[in-house]
């Protein structure tokens, strides 16, 4: 399709999404803020699982809400054969199909990616799922808590002698999401040079495994595991987050010497003379004796006023924000990152912005979270040219 100036780049592209909770929907919202069209398909009655998570604004759920901006709601009954065919005539008009069921679900139901290339040969088909579609574990329930886990975020995540701790955000579904988002470009760019569709299959598993980089490389390089450091790093010292005198946080980067000098000269602090600091190599190995040190001196002032004074020298540095600070910061708002839509139910609805930004495609904000079933009829009608007397007849046998 031939985009005009300032369309979004994947204006043209309809997806029909089958996704529910977070991996999914997060992968099709951010394909929507690139302007793909999303059809939403969801249970009749209940709808996506999040529909039901508080806390709600005018009746709808806040967490629903934060992830399924710019799409279209469906109802569709797929343990109804008519639910099933209504599926498979709206896929004959889509670019991509986007489920994240448990391996095997699909292919019980009629709706693998077998039974949707048969009536759409050009179908980008996506399914996400917590270990993927083989292997030993594919029937294993997951959530991002057990993917953290087995994928070696929470083995070091924590402070030095405590329990793991889980990421606090559910970052392994939300990877996902984006993979799946790389995926399908990916697919879709393929598409256009063989014309052919594909299927892609993204674990949360892998995903968090592919994170592991320089951890990675530093277990093969000596056999160890890395140990839980909060928010050290174990090879630049200091590089972490310390307690100011106000109890609100400071992160630090000492990234290199001259960035170590300079720390201690806006700090007014001896220690860059110390011969146990000189050097980074030095301060990794004194880091139990240097570490105290620093923590006594931060405590001395409170947080803002550390900042000033190291920013004023140009030193890396930065507050550990809760939401409230996050979404006052300038810097944030400037980005666009805190928008607004208006919802039919819940009056104005605050949403997290597009994160990406495109000088001759730009991202657009889609319209609100939709209401649950609010499109069936019209994508019926629309796209799979349903008749009103066939989308009675559906509506009269339970399928929507």
């Amino acid at each position: 399709m031939k985009l005009n100036a300032g369309d979004p780049p994947l204006k043209g592209i309809r997806v029909l999404d089958l996704s529910r909770v977070l991996a999914g929907p997060f992968c099709s919202m951010t394909l929507s803020d690139l302007g793909a069209e999303i059809v939403k398909v969801e249970i009749p009655g209940s709808g996506d699982d999040t529909r039901a998570f508080p806390p709600f604004i005018g009746g709808e759920s806040s967490y629903f809400m934060s992830v399924n901006r710019g799409k279209k709601s469906v109802t569709l009954n797929l343990k109804e054969d008519l639910g099933r065919e209504a599926l498979l005539r709206l896929a004959t008009k889509c670019d991509v199909f986007l489920e994240n069921y448990r391996p095997g679900v699909t292919k019980r139901l009629g709706i693998d990616y077998e039974a949707v290339k048969k009536v759409n040969p050009g179908i980008v088909y996506c399914s996400i799922s917590s270990f993927g579609q083989t292997g030993p574990y594919n029937q294993w329930p997951g959530y991002d808590l057990i993917v953290q886990g087995m994928g070696g975020l929470m083995g070091l995540t924590g402070e030095p002698g405590r329990q793991p701790v889980r990421v606090g955000m559910a970052v392994t579904d939300i990877g996902a999401g984006m993979y799946a988002v790389i995926g399908i470009m990916a697919a879709l760019w393929a598409r256009e040079a063989t014309g052919e569709g594909q299927y892609i299959d993204v674990s949360m598993l892998d995903g968090s495994v592919s994170w592991m980089t320089y951890a990675s490389g530093n277990y093969f390089a000596t056999g160890k595991n890395p140990p839980r450091m909060g928010s050290a790093h174990p090879s630049i010292v200091p590089y972490q987050g310390f307690e100011a005198g106000d109890g609100k946080n400071i992160l630090v980067a000492c990234g290199n010497d001259r960035l170590w000098e300079m720390m201690c000269d806006a700090m007014g602090l001896t220690l860059k003379a110390d011969p146990r600091f000189t050097s980074n190599e030095l301060r990794v190995s004194n880091r139990d004796v240097l570490i105290p040190l620093l923590e006594a001196e931060f405590r001395k002032k409170p947080r803002d006023e550390w900042l000033n004074a190291l920013k004023k020298v140009g030193f890396p540095c930065a507050p550990v924000y809760l939401l409230d600070e996050l979404f006052n910061d300038p810097q944030v708002l400037e980005r666009g990152m805190l928008r607004e839509l208006d919802h039919p139910t819940a009056g104005k609805v605050k949403q997290v912005g597009p994160v990406l930004k495109m000088s001759g495609t730009p991202c657009v904000l889609g319209d609100a979270p939709p209401t649950l079933g609010q499109h069936t009829e019209e994508a019926l009608r629309e796209l799979a040219g349903y008749s009103e007397d066939e989308i009675r007849v559906l509506r009269e046998k339970g399928a929507i």
